[in-house]
């Protein structure tokens, strides 16, 4: 699976070897002497991609940038190469959602391996990502009354009870339950359950958190 490649790194030897490397592999590759670069050219991109991340560099440390990177919502996963590998370091890390972390002199089959996943991690985020903003999307055409049914419903409230909690007839709720049902193309009560889960409106509990 080809793709690009964000290499960050200030040591301008090592990213001259490392984009010989991932070139030959048939990467696209873009190098960056310091976080602060990658940070002015944010990285989202319509193909498979990566960030290559020194742990060690001048002004924002790897680390820093990752939590930088999550902070904006980014989904391009990062895997850290490094010639100073510490624990702590290495396990807060992985912790805060790093592909790998690698201690350079990294084999090209650890790197090209490392990179693989990244990239395979990063077209499944980007697909979750896409059909979460197209069940938002269809979240917004409801009417604040047919959100309010939509909520009661994934929370198991049964026609009657919802009539009687939004003071209308078990009619009107059955006509904003079926527009619902259209209106979030779903054919289930557990289809409508499932996307209010993806879309974090239920609590572990079974809740409504909206």
């Amino acid at each position: 699976m080809p793709g690009l490649v964000h290499v960050v790194d200030d040591d301008a030897s090592f990213r001259t070897a490392i984009e010989r490397r991932l070139k030959l592999a048939g990467y696209e590759v873009e190098t960056y002497s310091s976080a602060q670069q990658l940070l002015d050219r944010l990285p989202e991109s319509d193909k498979p991609a990566c960030i290559l991340l020194d742990v060690l560099i001048p002004g924002l440390s790897g680390p820093e940038l990752q939590n930088r990177l999550i902070g904006l919502g980014s989904i391009v996963p990062i895997v850290f190469v490094t010639g100073h590998a510490d624990t702590p370091t290495t396990v807060r890390a992985i912790k805060a959602g790093a592909e790998d972390f690698l201690t350079k002199p990294a084999s090209s089959e650890q790197l090209i391996d490392a990179i693989e996943r990244a990239m395979t991690r990063y077209d499944s985020a980007r697909s979750q990502r896409s059909k979460l903003n197209s069940l938002r999307g269809l979240v917004a055409t409801l009417t604040p009354r047919e959100r309010q049914v939509f909520d009661l419903i994934v929370r198991g409230k049964i026609n009657k009870q919802i009539a009687y909690e939004l003071g209308t007839t078990e009619r009107t709720v059955k006509a904003h339950r079926h527009q619902v049902m259209e209106k979030m193309q779903v054919h289930s009560l557990a289809e409508l359950v499932s996307s209010a889960e993806r879309l974090g409106m239920l609590d572990p509990n079974g809740n409504s958190g909206s």
